[in-house]
C-alpha cells in the first residue's frame, strides 16, 4: 500500500502526514504559567506544580510534562544528609556493686488491650534490680520518689570515669 493511498484513508493531507505537529504556539499559555509557577514555587516538583496549575486550567498531565521537561525544570531528588560516623567508645564494666546503675523504661499491654508501662533501675556490676515501678502513666515526680527511696536504701553510684 503507498502513502498516498494510507493518508486518504486515514483523512490526512500528504503535508501533514510528513510533518510532525507544531506544539510551540500552542503551548505558550503552559510555558507561561509554569514559568509564573516556578518562580514563586523553585522547589516544587512537577507533581505539586501539576496539581497546583490543575486547579486553575484543564491541561492534560501528560501535555504539562512534556512542556515541563523541554523548560528543563526537572530536578535531581535530594540526596540523604549523611550524619557523621559515630565514636564507638568502650563500654565501662565496673569493678563492685552500686558504682553504675541503668534505668529504662519498657512498654506492654494486657489481654484486654490496657497498655502499661514499667520504670526498672539496676545495678550493673551484679544485674541486681534495685528498683521497678509499674503503672499506666509514669510521671517525672513519681520518678523523683523512686531515686529519693532507693538514695535512702543504697546511697547513690559513683560517678563513672570519664573515657579517653
Amino acid at each position: 500500500m503507498s502513502v498516498q493511498r494510507s493518508c486518504r484513508c486515514v483523512g490526512l493531507s500528504r503535508a501533514a502526514y510528513y510533518r510532525s505537529p507544531s506544539q510551540e504556539g500552542r503551548d505558550a499559555e503552559v510555558v507561561e504559567a509554569l514559568n509564573a509557577l516556578i518562580d514563586k514555587h523553585p522547589r516544587w516538583g512537577f507533581w505539586k506544580s501539576w496539581k497546583y496549575l490543575r486547579k486553575r486550567h484543564r491541561w492534560n498531565h501528560k501535555r504539562v510534562y512534556r512542556v515541563y521537561c523541554k523548560l528543563n525544570l526537572n530536578q535531581k531528588r535530594r540526596a540523604k544528609k549523611r550524619l557523621p560516623k559515630r565514636v564507638k567508645q568502650p563500654l565501662l564494666v565496673p569493678h563492685q556493686p552500686n558504682q553504675v546503675w541503668s534505668a529504662d523504661f519498657m512498654s506492654d499491654s494486657l489481654y484486654a488491650g490496657r497498655r502499661f508501662r514499667t520504670f526498672n533501675v539496676i545495678d550493673d556490676f551484679n544485674r541486681e534490680l534495685l528498683h521497678v515501678e509499674i503503672d499506666t502513666s509514669i510521671t517525672g515526680k513519681r520518678l523523683i520518689r523512686v531515686f529519693e527511696r532507693i538514695r535512702l536504701e543504697r546511697g547513690l553510684p559513683c560517678k563513672a570515669p570519664t573515657f579517653k
